[in-house]
């Protein structure tokens, strides 16, 4: 019998803007395969993590997804789904409202961050009290001059894989200290969970560095900086094999009507960054565009280069965006159209 470590990761109740927790449960298995079917449920106490009250404290984590642990012996990740005590999804969970079971639809996640330096809380390359220069040589940049933490992304893109997580690529952004990184998955449930398990990787990867992930959108305010999105990347059988620029369209214009809808679960903070300006649309506003970067959403040129046959870009979620809420809300959008 060997001794494993599963730690439980969950998303808390605080408002608009959930936080990852997480808790090891440590069990012995004979020959554990490293299956959803393998692992029991657990609780925890959800007046701890604005999901309960102290009276009626427990509630219950459902494994939905697990992978392996590259920092641990014999650990693993287990994503789960908070349930109530009675087996019913609680009102914090978003995975549930998901309406793809059958994963018609995938998803691609471009995760944009800051990493951030605890001693000045600025973007790694900024100096104190002022600012390094101008955007422009940052993007895609190499060199030390104008590139700020490779080592730590590259680590980061290393446990990912390990992880055995669908992760795609890495770049620096337009931003000192700003990066990305790239997630795709057949299936709406499996891209969330992926995201928020990279998520958990990154944000473990910074303790005791002097250092922090910063997902807000706008951590640099009002200035002439870029913001961070997290850029959803979507389609069905519909859009993967139509073949009608008509069909494209109409799917664009489904999301028209629906604004405030979208911009709802779209991420905190985000009217600071979709201005209009630094490659956004305006939050007020709703457009499409082919190869259109300041657009809502954008086609890209290769789908329309075979045939119209591919995906579709909603440029508009911010870095701190719940990818379940958004894969959530674009299913509902995009199943309007038949």
């Amino acid at each position: 019998m060997a001794k494993i470590k599963l730690e439980y990761l969950w998303l808390d109740g605080y408002k608009p803007t959930q936080n990852l927790r997480s808790k090891t449960k440590v069990e012995e298995h004979e020959n554990f395969q490293g299956t959803v079917e393998e692992l029991g449920l657990w609780s925890f106490d959800g007046s701890s993590t604005k999901q309960a009250s102290g009276g009626a404290s427990d509630c219950i984590l459902k494994p939905v997804a697990i992978y392996p642990d590259p920092s641990r012996i014999n650990g693993w990740l287990v994503m789960t789904e908070v349930m109530n005590a009675d087996g019913t999804p609680h009102e914090s969970n978003a995975r549930a409202t998901i309406e793809d079971d059958d994963n018609d639809f995938w998803f691609g996640f471009e995760q944009e961050y800051f990493i951030m330096d605890t001693d000045t809380d600025l973007p790694l390359g900024f100096p104190r009290g002022g600012y390094p220069a101008p955007q422009g040589m940052y993007y895609c940049s190499v060199g030390g001059k104008n590139t700020h933490g490779r080592d730590f992304v590259e680590e980061h893109a290393d446990l990912c894989i390990e992880a055995g997580l669908n992760f795609e690529g890495i770049n620096q952004e337009v931003a000192s200290g700003q990066w990305e990184y790239q997630l795709f998955a057949k299936g709406a449930k499996k891209a969330g969970d992926e995201i928020w398990v990279s998520r958990y990787l990154l944000d473990r990867l910074t303790e005791g560095r002097g250092m922090y992930i910063e997902y807000h959108p706008k951590p640099l305010g009002n200035t002439d900086w870029n913001g961070s999105g997290m850029h959803a990347n979507f389609s069905n059988t519909i859009l993967r094999t139509c073949g009608s620029k008509e069909k494209y369209i109409e799917i664009c214009e489904a999301f028209r009507p629906l604004v405030k809808e979208h911009i709802e679960v779209y991420g905190e903070h985000n009217e600071q960054r979709l201005t209009g300006d630094h490659e956004t649309a305006s939050i007020n506003d709703f457009s499409w565009g082919v190869s259109d970067r300041g657009a809502s959403i954008r086609i890209p040129i290769i789908a329309v280069e075979k045939g119209y046959k591919g995906w579709l870009e909603d440029r508009r979620p911010s870095s701190n965006g719940d990818p379940y809420k958004i894969a959530s809300r674009i299913i509902k959008t995009v199943k309007t159209v038949k």
